[in-house]
């Protein structure tokens, strides 16, 4: 029973923070859906890619993929190149994700932008379980989305959507969670990596190379200085 109450506490808590989320993510993976089907893809394809892979670009990209030759080399370093940004997902939520026990495994896989934007930024509340409340929030993103795959992919004939500019939406969001993360960390010494090596290796590599560079830079950077700016944060 209150095992029962513990979860209803932590749902209640999550699902107002996946409000905006479920906008964006619904009218993004209807029209993941409409592709798929547009494209000639039986109807369950979208629905299991949206379950399994659970990566929106990916997933939009995939579609040329299947429809192109078989290039396993290609998929391989598309998917790392697109998806790289997760490694500074992960090492940001090493912490977060202590002590959730099983549910660490559905974190980890079910970790998607906007999830980990909510469950690394959110201020749960002190009476409700952190590891249910980050389990609610990804469930309920994975929902959203395979819910609107699934009624593309059905549907996908039937519905016309405009969904022109709304690609801007996602970044319009992530640049305010930047901004607020900005103003609420004191030392601000990641958010100025994240800003100056993309730069410098956009002046070194140029504009279709930067991309990688930048993240293994930042990779390394973050994990060589991880130490200090924990402890800055404990005092």
């Amino acid at each position: 029973m209150q095992n029962q109450r513990s979860l209803k506490k932590a749902f209640r808590a999550a699902f107002p923070y996946t409000i905006p989320i479920f906008a964006g993510f619904w009218f993004l993976s209807l029209t993941y859906g409409i592709l798929m089907n547009t494209s000639g893809f039986f109807f369950l394809y979208p629905i299991i890619m949206s379950i399994t892979i659970y990566a929106g670009s990916m997933e939009f990209f995939a579609v040329s993929l299947l429809l192109g030759s078989f290039d396993p080399m290609k998929a391989l370093l598309m998917t790392l190149m697109i998806n790289a940004r997760h490694l500074f997902y992960g090492i940001s939520m090493l912490d977060k994700y202590k002590g959730t026990g099983l549910k660490k495994l559905y974190l980890i896989f079910g970790m998607c932008d906007e999830s980990f934007s909510i469950n690394y930024t959110a201020d749960i509340p002190k009476d409700v379980d952190s590891g249910w409340f980050m389990f609610f929030v990804t469930l309920l993103n994975h929902f959203y989305w395979v819910s609107g795959a699934t009624i593309g992919s059905i549907f996908g004939s039937f519905l016309h959507i405009n969904t022109k500019g709304l690609d801007f939406v996602m970044t319009a969001m992530f640049v305010v969670i930047f901004m607020e993360q900005w103003l609420k960390d004191s030392h601000r010494i990641s958010g100025v990596l994240g800003i100056a090596v993309p730069l410098v290796c956009l002046f070194v590599f140029g504009s279709e190379n930067f991309l990688i560079p930048s993240m293994i830079m930042l990779l390394a950077a973050l994990t060589l200085i991880r130490g200090r700016i924990e402890r800055r944060e404990q005092l």
